[in-house]
């Protein structure tokens, strides 16, 4: 049970439970900012038709473009909620990439591809749906159905997690807090290894050679940049001193593999290996300084160790390869590991 507390005169004083007029409420919040839940989705659909299994009540997409079922409890038991959204996902599993752009339009009245791309602020991925998640929504849930939820979860690796909303009422205000029956991060992390193998131990870091930065002052310099919101700079957090890491070109293919040597900062922030501030040495891109732009769009900059990278020109690739939007992400595709193995020495010892 979810307990909220106030301070009063330096005492926690506990917030009473409330209660919505309507369940419906929620599901509006959820459709218009899935954020509530930490959720980082684009809604596509609403009361979507799955045939001959009902409607599922929010249907939303990743920067991946993989799917996710939210499923509203209301006045279902817990077990009729949990087999109706395993029923779903039956469906789910089966729906091709133009049938999510066909759901899409239907709902948002635009293209999916123009959608996808206001709202994660890159390319909608040409393969839809290779994975999906589902998320039962609910004021509570009893301690059977928690069971059953962390087995399909903690034992059979499917992507499925509860998310808890609980109502407050205080001087006349009300309010919501939101929990998760289960890490989702380690939900996913689940999900993806039975799917997709095991982790290999090498980061995938897109390079993003453009207007803020440059492959070339990447290479010279040592680092891997990423900016303009923290939506771009933080991912950049998950990589730590030691760490492998493979570097990627969009439109050109892999360009570099190294060593982490030295954790996130600011670019304005970050020296070379010679003790100079990157931004007072000679760069192609001096962009990477963001004059004048506001400090939450700020570069950052991760030291890194080279082995070996090439030139964008000549930039490795094949067909088939693993390639996506996410600025770092764990690399576990066998095939691009194994051509990478071979292009550039890289190693999983």
């Amino acid at each position: 049970m979810t307990r909220l507390y106030k301070l009063s005169n330096g005492a926690p004083v506990q917030i009473a439970t409330g209660k919505l007029a309507n369940e419906n409420m929620i599901q509006n919040w959820i459709a218009e900012r899935p954020e509530l839940l930490g959720l980082d989705l684009l809604i596509i659909g609403r009361e979507v038709v799955a045939p001959d299994r009902g409607r599922v009540d929010l249907l939303g997409i990743d920067a991946d473009g993989n799917l996710a079922i939210l499923e509203l409890k209301r006045d279902r038991t817990p077990r009729e909620i949990i087999a109706q959204i395993l029923d779903y996902a039956s469906w789910i599993v089966t729906v091709s990439t133009r049938e999510v752009h066909d759901i899409a339009f239907k709902y948002l009245k635009k293209d999916l591809d123009v959608a996808f791309r206001e709202r994660f602020e890159t390319a909608l991925p040409e393969t839809l749906n290779e994975s999906h998640t589902m998320v039962i929504i609910a004021s509570k849930f009893d301690a059977s159905s928690q069971r059953i939820v962390r087995y399909l979860s903690e034992t059979y690796d499917l992507a499925i997690n509860t998310a808890f909303f609980a109502v407050f009422e205080d001087g006349g205000e009300t309010l919501l807090a939101t929990d998760w029956l289960l890490d989702q991060s380690e939900v996913i992390e689940r999900s993806e290894t039975k799917a997709k193998g095991p982790w290999s131990g090498l980061w995938y870091v897109n390079a993003g050679d453009g207007p803020h930065r440059s492959w070339d002052d990447m290479q010279r310099y040592g680092f891997v940049a990423a900016g303009g919101g923290e939506k771009y700079s933080g991912p950049l957090n998950r990589l730590h001193p030691g760490d492998r890491i493979v570097v990627y070109q969009k439109g050109a293919g892999y360009v570099g593999y190294g060593t982490v040597k030295a954790a996130s900062v600011p670019a304005s922030d970050f020296k070379t290996a010679n003790g100079t501030p990157l931004l007072e040495q000679p760069l192609k891109q001096p962009g990477i300084a963001r004059t004048g732009e506001d400090a939450t769009r700020a570069e950052y900059a991760v030291g890194v160790d080279w082995i070996k990278t090439v030139p964008l020109a000549d930039a490795k690739r094949f067909d088939g390869m693993f390639a996506n939007q996410n600025i770092v992400c764990k690399l576990r595709d066998p095939k691009t590991i194994e051509f990478l193995q071979g292009q550039f020495g890289v190693s999983l010892g």
